[in-house]
């Protein structure tokens, strides 16, 4: 009952979409209907007389200028195509098992299968219509109306890696319901019509419109935008029963199960958002993009589980099969997808090359967290050479007592020994001085790096494609507190791996580690934050001393 609810609302909603499409139709038809009339009773003598000739030429021009502009958004419409979600295509010979289990999914829920798979780098799952405006359903009677193509399941790739089969199932059962709505013709015109406005709104408010396009496309917009005020409840309400009707649905298909697989996709996320933030984040910025993140988010959620105790019998479940193992080559499909991850989430290039090229797992703390320690010691000393900054006792080499001594003499007390003091943002003077500067120096490198390329308009790709999802970044801008704290920390680091015999490390949840006797310290930064936000040296001293790290001797440097 509660599935033909659904069905039953999202077909009547989208029957009113198609209603204001059809109400456009009308108006842009009017005056030309009007204008026939008119020429017909001229033509016949019946509305004769020099008010109805002055009433047939003003309808006539009006006719053909709606005409004109009718036929102009519909062009834009039919032509511009609609942003589509970047993925990797799943072809069905490199995943048979997968392809399979979702095939005996919709068999169970009695519904169309997915035209085709794709994974996303997200924790996330859906369907997809593909399918192009122009291929809009022939309005007129139902026999005459194309049959939609069923859309597309895009799959969270996280979710193969860290879900067993069977939760992946459980999961799946809601989303592939979704075709059975999906099939029927009005609902699947209602979408196109939708999905062409939203094309047709994109390329209206495209830059760099040459004259000649710039006024019209205006107009575009401003009459698709319009069109789609007007549909807009009715599109919502229309997904919402799309949706109640394939959750009704999926009821019967693993329903107790769904439950514990939910737990499962919160885990899942919670790892993902650590790892991209915390390790992906630090390679990204060097031009290195790991290359088996979903590899990485199960080590993740290991250690999570591990640390937390999140989950009774964590290890009999990581026995049961992966869903990893439905894909014939994992491997490829996990590296295809973390360079996707990079484009969307950092706007790395599409295709690996001399400054952006891979780094296993293996290699990680090598090549990305020592490298990132000695760019940030590096940067560090350049700054505090531009400033000026000299040791009274010893030239400016790049030593961490050089950057030490600055941060605590310059910010040492009053005489009458009062601080002023800080806030959760605010520094001493010397360190604001300072964190100012490294500020100015990593806005100026970024400023010089090459902008990302959109993505979907390559060479040869057609532009007035509005390509597929923006890019945004997966942090806020740094505060100048942070990139000095990350500075000073990356200088104690850098001194302890030359001088003391630590090593770079990798934590899979808190990214770049030092490692001391193979143990991560954990407890270094409170020390560095005492020194940058009071220039409080001591407390770091002391744990030079018990690491054995000799602040005095040369750091290298990148």
């Amino acid at each position: 009952m509660g599935v033909e609810r659904g069905a039953q609302s999202a077909r009547s909603r989208a029957l009113a979409v198609l209603r204001v499409r059809s109400a456009a139709l009308a108006v842009a038809l009017l005056p030309a209907a009007v204008a026939v009339v008119l020429l017909v009773g001229g033509a016949t003598g019946h509305v004769v007389g020099g008010a109805w000739d002055a009433a047939r030429w003003v309808m006539t021009v009006t006719a053909v200028v709606a005409l004109l502009a009718a036929v102009a958004v519909g062009a834009v419409i039919v032509r511009a195509r609609p942003a589509t979600t970047p993925t990797v295509e799943v072809a069905e010979h490199s995943a048979p098992d997968l392809y399979r289990l979702v095939r005996d999914l919709a068999d169970r829920l009695e519904v169309p299968a997915p035209s085709a798979i794709a994974l996303t780098p997200d924790c996330d799952s859906w369907l997809e219509d593909r399918t192009h405006p122009a291929s809009a359903s022939i309005p007129g009677a139902p026999g005459r109306r194309r049959s939609a193509a069923a859309p597309v399941l895009v799959i969270g790739s996280p979710f193969l890696w860290w879900m067993r089969v069977a939760e992946l199932r459980a999961v799946l059962a809601p989303v592939v319901a979704g075709t059975g709505p999906s099939a029927h013709p009005d609902i699947a015109a209602a979408r196109r019509f939708v999905r062409g406005l939203d094309a047709a709104v994109a390329v209206a408010a495209a830059p760099n419109q040459g004259p000649l396009r710039r006024v019209p496309l205006r107009f575009v917009g401003w009459v698709s935008k319009l069109l789609l005020r007007g549909c807009r409840l009715h599109a919502a309400e229309m997904e919402r029963g799309v949706a109640t009707a394939a959750s009704e649905r999926a009821q019967t298909v693993d329903y107790g199960l769904r439950i514990v697989a939910q737990e499962q996709v919160g885990l899942a996320y919670a790892g993902w958002d650590r790892l991209l933030t915390r390790v992906a984040l630090p390679a990204w910025r060097m031009g290195r993009w790991p290359s088996r993140l979903d590899a990485g988010v199960v080590s993740a959620l290991t250690e999570l589980s591990r640390r937390d105790r999140l989950a009774d019998g964590f290890a009999s479940r990581l026995g049961e099969r992966p869903a990893c193992d439905l894909l014939e080559e994992p491997g490829s499909v996990d590296e295809a997808t973390s360079l996707l991850a990079a484009r969307l989430f950092h706007g790395g290039p599409a295709e690996p090359g001399p400054d952006w090229s891979p780094v296993d797992w293996q290699q990680y703390p090598e090549e990305v967290v020592d490298r990132k320690w000695r760019t940030d010691a590096a940067r560090l000393h350049r700054v505090l050479d531009t400033m000026g900054v000299r040791r009274a006792s010893a030239p400016a080499a790049p030593t961490l007592i050089r950057v030490m001594d600055h941060l605590s003499t310059a910010s040492a007390p009053a005489p009458n020994g009062n601080r002023p003091p800080a806030t959760a943002d605010a520094l001493n003077p010397a360190a604001e001085t300072l964190a100012a500067a490294i500020g100015a120096e990593v806005a100026r490198e970024e400023a010089a790096a090459p902008p990302p390329a959109p993505l979907g308009l390559g060479e040869g790709d057609d532009p007035w494609d509005t390509g597929p999802l923006p890019l945004f970044p997966l942090q806020p801008p740094r505060t100048g507190r942070d990139l000095l704290a990350d500075h000073v920390t990356a200088m104690v680091c850098c001194a302890a791996v030359d001088t003391a015999g630590a090593a770079p490390g990798l934590d899979w949840l808190d990214g770049p580690a030092l490692l001391v006797d193979g143990e991560r310290r954990a407890d270094l930064g409170t020390r560095v934050l005492s020194l940058v936000e009071d220039g409080d040296a001591a407390p770091l001293r002391s744990w030079l001393a018990s690491v054995g790290v000799r602040p005095e001797k040369t750091v290298r440097l990148v």
